[in-house]
């Protein structure tokens, strides 16, 4: 009978994986657009590390960098390896700063082995955290909640807190923090009935809908009747323009994404009521985690306890080997997962 191979044989393999941009996608990404390449596995040069990739993160983001569209972060190459996340363990090293044995995060996924400089990768203490942690909740996913609930939508106790897109890595944990920190109402839209109950039995907030089940306007109308104060949006068009119209004045927006729209070929029909902008006196500002890395040490001050006492928590959805990044990836897309999406290499 086969037997699989054990960490130890992979990690001496000689073949290595990666998955590449075959073509750029008009609307919604296939898995012709993905190239599954055997390679042999690279050597480090001087002053570099090969680390074996464990797990590799998947994000709505990188839809935006398969398009060659000019964006905030260059376009995935035609060709080339697509970049992302990873945690993964150094096997050889050339460089007294990373030794075999250290784990490491990185932003060279989306392959089964990279080569990286002590620059380019931050040893991790999976001690603290499972390692996987750090991809997510202790992560840029976890930072970017942070940030965007903090410093962009200057949440104060008291405030009443829509979110969208909440079942997700990012939502789930801006729900969770505002509940902590005060708030006197959390909201949460999501895509299925299983992840509407996640929200409110599991995570706490207070109430949760079915964005698929009704218009978004009404139910969040329903859901708070004395209308938010800010909103977290992670998904932008219908739920964008029902936020404002629920939104009190001097309300706060935080656009973090707008997943609604990354497949769209024509423009959105939503927000058609950005006049109440005036009135209300709205602040909406949109934000990149990448803008608030200083605010690091905080967050993994304040947050890191949290995950160990259990008071926040998180949960990963985690793909069974590299060969299904991409399909991961399209079920991302189709917000197939609850919390966030992991590959184990």
């Amino acid at each position: 009978m086969d037997t699989l191979p054990t960490p130890l044989e992979r990690m001496m393999s000689t073949t290595a994986i990666e998955i590449r941009l075959a073509s750029r996608p008009h609307g919604a990404p296939t898995l012709a657009n993905f190239d599954v390449v055997d390679v042999e596995v690279p050597r480090p040069g001087e002053g570099e590390a090969l680390v074996r990739n464990l797990e590799i993160s998947v994000d709505p983001y990188m839809r935006g960098r398969m398009s060659s569209a000019k964006s905030y972060a260059p376009p995935y190459e035609v060709g080339k390896v697509m970049l992302g996340g990873a945690v993964g363990e150094v096997v050889e090293s050339n460089t007294d700063a990373l030794r075999p044995g250290d784990l490491v995060l990185h932003g060279f996924g989306w392959r089964s082995h990279a080569v990286v400089t002590p620059k380019q990768a931050a040893k991790i203490d999976a001690g603290a955290a499972p390692r996987e942690a750090y991809l997510g909740v202790l992560g840029m996913t976890g930072l970017t909640a942070y940030a965007g609930l903090t410093e962009i939508a200057r949440f104060q106790p008291g405030d009443t807190v829509f979110v969208s897109g909440a079942a997700g890595a990012v939502g789930s944990v801006v729900g969770q923090l505002a509940k902590l920190k005060g708030a006197k109402r959390v909201i949460g839209s999501a895509g299925s009935a299983g992840k509407v109950r996640h929200l409110v039995e599991d995570l706490g907030f207070d109430a949760a809908f079915n964005y698929k089940d009704a218009p978004v306007a009404k139910q969040l109308a329903n859901a708070a009747p004395e209308g938010i104060d800010v909103y977290f949006d992670n998904v932008g068009g219908e739920h964008l323009e029902a936020a404002i119209d629920s939104a009190n004045v001097h309300a706060r927006i935080a656009v973090c994404g707008m997943i609604s729209i990354y497949n769209a070929t024509e423009p959105p029909a939503a927000p058609r009521n950005l006049a109440q902008i005036i009135g209300k006196r709205l602040d909406i500002r949109g934000f990149l985690v990448s803008d608030h890395y200083d605010l690091q040490a905080k967050f993994l001050e304040e947050v890191a306890p949290l995950v160990r006492s259990g008071e926040i928590k998180y949960e990963e959805t985690i793909v069974e080997g590299l060969r299904n990044a991409p399909q991961a990836f399209l079920d991302l897309l189709a917000g197939a997962n609850t919390g966030k999406m992991l590959v184990r290499v």
